[in-house]
């Protein structure tokens, strides 16, 4: 069973219909990459799979969304959990203005946990699993404010990882880092596959043909095509996907 699924999954913002009938699946452990023209709807499929856009007035979403076979959308679900599961790495590094330590450890005291064993072993593994503990473990009541732009977004996938989320939705995660930054976050998301699924976005066409292994490409709101990233760049079965990819259009 595939961990992600969406059937026919729609979403209007008042009049304006941004997705159409979307349905795809992803597989676990895998790093999948959403293409497209800014505007068509990549971002806002990617708020779906953890109901960022219920925060949005106005909103209406119809299909289905299912993680782990159960659909996210029924009335029950509890959000606070789901958005453990489901975590979000944005555009712009976003630490708060916080300690090193108390940003990591965020999430867990918001869950309750008390246990300073607990936290302390927490805080050296998710640290580890972004290589920021050598180069942080004597800061770590330095303000994360005062770190680099890719310190700041390794923080920010740390304090997710504390949480042990299923998912890691990623919106664009290296928009705002210059080259060598944008390399070391792209090596880290091969190791964070390893314990995680990761849905990114990136307009950096490169980018997703480096790291992801599955690829889908949206135009206007539709979900043109999907499938292994090596075919879709090499052999695309819909002129549009062509024509994007090889830069005639977008």
């Amino acid at each position: 069973m595939s961990l992600i699924e969406t059937e026919g999954l729609s979403l209007f913002y008042g009049n304006f219909q941004a997705l159409k009938t979307i349905s795809l699946n992803i597989e676990s452990c895998r790093i999948t990459a959403l293409i497209g023209p800014s505007g068509c709807g990549k971002s806002t499929f990617l708020r779906c799979l953890n109901r960022m856009n219920d925060l949005i007035d106005g909103v209406r979403i119809t299909g289905r969304v299912a993680i782990g076979g159960r659909d996210i959308y029924r009335r029950e679900t509890d959000l606070l959990d789901l958005r453990r599961r489901v975590g979000m790495v944005f555009q712009r590094p976003n630490p708060f203005p916080l300690s090193v330590e108390d940003n990591v450890l965020f999430g867990l005291k918001v869950h309750g946990q008390t246990d300073r064993k607990i936290l302390e072993e927490k805080l050296q593994r998710s640290l580890e699993a972004v290589h920021l503990w050598d180069e942080l473990k004597d800061r770590l009541k330095t303000n994360a404010l005062e770190l680099t732009g890719e310190q700041q977004q390794r923080l920010c996938i740390a304090r997710l990882a504390a949480l042990e989320p299923e998912i890691l939705l990623m919106d664009e995660p290296c928009s705002a880092l210059d080259p060598i930054a944008t390399e070391k976050i792209e090596a880290l998301m091969f190791e964070l596959r390893k314990r995680f699924t990761i849905v990114i976005v990136t307009h950096n066409m490169q980018q997703a043909a480096r790291v992801s292994e599955e690829t889908g490409y949206f135009l206007l709101g539709e979900l043109i095509e999907f499938g292994e990233t090596s075919r879709i760049f090499s052999a695309p079965r819909d002129q549009r996907t062509e024509d994007y990819i090889t830069g005639r259009y977008g």
